[in-house]
């Protein structure tokens, strides 16, 4: 037997050591070996080795069988907290057992129906994605299939005859209470490349805050007195909400020496060429009625709806 030292026969200490040249030195007889080479015990110190290993055995297996009594006495009822024996002795099993009824009955078939309603979407979204993928690739670019030349002077022509060559466009505003975004709206409609006495600006105000009408008003004269041909309406109801502000506002007289129309929501902010680049498709090409344009966020990363969408 073996003296225990913590390591036990493979310990470095057991083996011969090795000078520093790499050969190994042998012990001279009489000479002391290290504290945990191999050494015989006598019988009195084995048995009492044997003795502790299996008190400590034993002590391990009375854990483990305190554990698992203690485990069993939570489940069964009769152990755990108060609370937890008075909601089991009041027939709390019971309720957990219909509660288990239920789920299987409803809830988990609830939540199956949702989880495949899910499933349908998101396959409806990827076919939608890549139908429009393989749209865009296939369909052929509207300056391919229309003429869109430029309009106004040409070279070689009258500047203030080619003005002419720019149609007469109505562009409309409808609000309600655009407290934030009044000015972004007036500002870039009134700020489109388009010759001043070429285009008209209406803002059709259906704010029932009279601060709100009076900061779009007098933004709208601020405007008008820069040579921009703005025109502020407003109507006493809110019949058909903005779409029948729209339709009130093709009823004034100055309209009809318009031939196109530009429609804006409160919170678009169109770019300065919009008019540059719509307008020409309607003018050069008669089977054309309408232009519909790409939009974008404007701060598509400052909000969670934005980051989502991005």
């Amino acid at each position: 037997r073996q003296r225990e030292c913590g390591t036990g026969p493979t310990c470095h200490l057991n083996r011969p050591p090795r000078a520093s040249s790499g050969t190994p030195l042998a012990y001279r007889p009489g000479q002391r070996r290290p504290p945990c080479a191999p050494t015989r015990t006598t019988g009195k110190a084995a048995s009492k080795s044997q003795k502790e290993a299996r008190s400590r055995m034993a002590g391990d297996g009375e854990g483990a069988a305190a554990f698992a009594a203690a485990k069993a006495e939570w489940l069964d009822g009769s152990g755990g907290l108060p609370l937890l024996r008075w909601w089991r002795a009041s027939g709390g099993g019971e309720l957990l057992g219909r509660w288990d009824a239920v789920r299987a009955g409803a809830v988990a078939p609830a939540l199956a129906a949702v989880s495949g309603a899910c499933l349908a979407m998101s396959a409806m979204l990827l076919a939608e994605a890549v139908f429009m993928a393989a749209a865009s690739l296939v369909r052929r670019r509207p300056e391919r299939r229309y003429s869109a030349g430029p309009l106004g002077a040409q070279d070689g022509e009258d500047e203030e005859r080619g003005l002419l060559g720019y149609p007469m466009v109505l562009v409309q505003i409808p609000m309600y209470n655009e407290r934030e975004v009044y000015k972004l709206s007036i500002g870039a409609a009134c700020g489109l490349s388009w010759p001043s006495d070429r285009v008209i600006v209406q803002v059709l105000d259906d704010s029932t805050d009279p601060t709100i009408k009076d900061l779009v008003e007098l933004e709208c004269k601020i405007w008008a007195k820069k040579g921009k041909n703005v025109k502020y309406e407003v109507r006493n109801n809110r019949e058909g909400y903005k779409a029948g502000a729209l339709k009130e506002g093709m009823l004034h007289a100055y309209v009809q020496q318009c031939d196109f129309l530009a429609v804006f929501d409160a919170d678009f902010q169109p770019e300065p060429d919009f008019l540059m680049r719509t307008i020409p498709y309607l003018a050069r090409n008669p089977q054309i009625a309408l232009v519909q344009a790409r939009w974008e966020f404007g701060n598509l990363l400052t909000g969670i709806l934005g980051r989502f969408c991005s």
